[in-house]
């Protein structure tokens, strides 16, 4: 018979199991709820109207998120790792902005707690963890993270080199006073935005501005082929399995120790 605390981390940090996917799908739904009424309070007839029942329900939800934030530091075996670890911090800051509320007080301060309190909207952040897609899209990203840093850095090449000629064809006369605000122009154009508060009056200004519209289809598809390059990558990391000592989950199936620090995995 495994005790409570084994139990109780392959119902939390596993998705293996029955009692693991219930629990999951479950938090998702209360994320997905704290979310919503986040945005509902920031409604000011619906906050009038129903504030109390809001404050009940966000006490509800807090309550929840606190539990399972307590019961994660405790049943791991090194709490530290998962406490300053990216979901740690998310944690921490989808239940803390409620608390805060109740120890800062005073007229002056209702500015602060506003603020604070909209660090709720972290927790769809936490939608990630129950989610083998956003795990995926995660990996995808993080694989291309050097493609897409050079392809930005061309982009940003591309529209200081852009916006200088537009400013050098165009000049002031024509709305493009200053080469950072034709590479304002140049950025807006590029993505197919097209504001309209700047647009080219001569002939050769209106042939480049076409270029870069024309253009900026083509650039818009680059960062899609190399995510999607990544994402259709085979890949052995094929099970849920946490490492219990470093919270590390990229295992194989096969995997008895965890691959980073040699930690013996749950069976």
């Amino acid at each position: 018979m495994k005790n409570i605390r084994e139990k109780l981390y392959e119902i939390i940090f596993e998705a293996d199991t029955i009692e693991g996917k219930i629990f999951d799908v479950a938090l998702l739904f209360v994320i997905l709820l704290s979310v919503i009424l986040v945005m509902l309070e920031s409604v000011p007839s619906i906050r009038s109207a129903r504030n109390d029942l809001l404050k009940i329900l966000e006490w509800g939800i807090t309550i929840i998120f606190t539990i399972e934030y307590l019961l994660r530091i405790l049943i791991v075996k090194k709490a530290y790792r998962y406490i300053f670890s990216f979901y740690g911090i998310i944690d921490f800051l989808s239940v803390i902005p409620t608390y805060v509320g109740l120890l800062v007080v005073g007229s002056h301060s209702l500015v602060v707690i506003r603020i604070l309190r909209l660090l709720r909207v972290f927790r769809i952040l936490k939608l990630t963890r129950y989610t083998s897609a956003g795990r995926t899209l995660m990996r995808a990203m993080w694989a291309s993270r050097e493609k897409i840093s050079v392809f930005i850095f061309f982009v940003l090449t591309l529209v200081v080199i852009i916006g200088t000629i537009m400013y050098l064809v165009e000049g002031e006369t024509n709305g493009f006073t200053s080469i950072p605000k034709s590479i304002y122009w140049s950025i807006v154009t590029l993505t197919t935005v097209g504001y309209g508060d700047i647009s080219p009056q001569t002939p050769t200004g209106q042939f480049l501005a076409s270029v870069v519209m024309i253009l900026g289809y083509a650039i818009i598809a680059v960062p899609t082929g190399i995510v999607t390059a990544e994402m259709i990558k085979p890949s052995s990391e094929k099970n849920t399995q946490v490492c219990p000592g470093c919270l590390h989950d990229k295992h194989d199936d096969d995997a008895v120790f965890c691959k980073k620090c040699g930690t013996r995995l749950n069976p």
